[in-house]
């Protein structure tokens, strides 16, 4: 890193050190350092031909179903394999440290891969998880695990009905609870930290306006800053890189 950069870090440690309630909000930035690909990345193989926000909504699902099956069935695949990187295991590490540190951390992700979980955090999901389904007529969640080979259309066993993936799809409002989770835990944090998102997409991007409305210090992680004017901090590094040497300084500093 350059002196500014530690010059940076050093500020995000010392503010960070002094808050009890941070919010941290993940976006595609944060997975792309494990591999997968972004939602607006060119489609490849099969693909190539279909834009993602086409395929990403109701009204595909109606007009052709077992063409967004099995494409949500191809992302699966390409998903399955993929591991957390040194950024998701430095927040399970953060999170699991939290108590000593005198801290909450809330954790909100517009990720819908497990990438969290498998490193250990718990995580809220404000897009939906990718490996979860539920009966597109009568809401029933699908329990039982299915293979991304599968590209036939699901039956609901409840009802009889489609099974979709458990995502929210363009023009679907976000699932309640988990919005109001991260609504309060923006209103309520003293630090909001971005990591990996260009805080475009909407209602998620207003989290870090609504924050810093209440006094919150902003942190943007993202090699690509977005100079949206409310960041406070911005440490311009693949969250890899920056993630793990920020949480070993907090720890240091609490010990």
């Amino acid at each position: 890193m350059t002196s500014n950069a530690h010059i940076d870090l050093s500020k995000a440690v010392y503010v960070l050190n002094n808050a009890q309630h941070i919010c941290i909000l993940t976006g595609a930035g944060i997975s792309a350092e494990s591999g997968i690909p972004t939602f607006r990345d060119k489609q490849t193989g099969l693909w190539e031909n279909f834009r993602a926000e086409d395929l990403a909504n109701c009204d595909s699902f109606v007009r052709d179903p077992e063409l967004v099956w099995s494409w949500y069935q191809w992302r699966r695949s390409e998903v399955k394999d993929k591991r957390p990187n040194p950024a998701h295991e430095a927040l399970a590490t953060w999170q699991a440290k939290a108590g000593q540190l005198g801290q909450t951390i809330s954790l909100i992700t517009q990720n819908v891969d497990d990438l969290h979980e498998q490193a250990g955090s718990q995580a809220t999901h404000l897009h939906g998880e990718l490996w979860q389904n539920h009966c597109s007529e009568c809401g029933q969640t699908y329990e039982e695990a299915i293979d991304p080979a599968v590209t036939a259309l699901v039956p609901c066993k409840s009802c009889g009905g489609k099974v979709r993936p458990s995502i929210v799809w363009f023009g679907e409002m976000l699932p309640q609870e988990p919005w109001q989770i991260a609504q309060q835990a923006a209103e309520n944090c003293e630090v909001f930290i971005s990591i990996g998102t260009s805080s475009m997409v909407y209602p998620a991007a207003g989290l870090a306006q609504s924050a810093k409305q209440n006094g919150a210090t902003v942190i943007e992680i993202n090699p690509h800053p977005t100079d949206n004017g409310l960041v406070d901090i911005q440490l311009p590094y693949p969250a890899g890189e920056i993630l793990p040497e920020l949480v070993a300084q907090l720890s240091q500093a609490k010990n």
